[in-house]
Parts: structure tokens; sequence; C-alpha cells
């Protein structure tokens, strides 16, 4: 399962810049934030997105959809 920061930002309750902001940090803990050429990508890990949010993958996962189906 793919997450969008936008998604993770809903769920975690704060907005996408934060969570970009802070991935490129590496302070979030939930995935990997690399700079190719200008342009940034993340990489948002299901679990560690979960675990950091006290839920289980099963919960996070309907949340995604909830958000994605808003």
């Amino acid at each position: 399962m793919r997450i969008k920061t936008s998604e993770a930002a809903v769920i975690m309750g704060c907005s996408p810049q934060f969570v970009r902001v802070a991935m490129q940090q590496g302070k979030l803990g939930i995935g990997d934030a690399v700079k190719m050429s200008s342009i940034w990508t993340y990489n948002i890990v299901p679990a560690a997105l979960a675990k950091r949010q006290g839920m289980t993958l099963e919960e996070l996962q309907k949340k995604i959809e909830e958000v994605r189906n808003a």
C-alpha cells in the first residue's frame, strides 16, 4: 500500500508540509525522504506510520480508505 504525504498528514492531524519537512529532516521515523536532483521523493512505511499512531495495520488501512473516499 502506497501512502501519500497528504494522507499521512490527515491521519496524523497535521499539514502535509509538516510531514514532508519532518521526513526530510529524519524526525518522524515513518519512512524515507530522498532528494533526487531538485525533487524530493517520499516513501512512507505503513507499519511505521501505524506504530507511530498507535494503530494496527488493519486500522491504518481502513483510515486510509476513508481518507481516499472522502
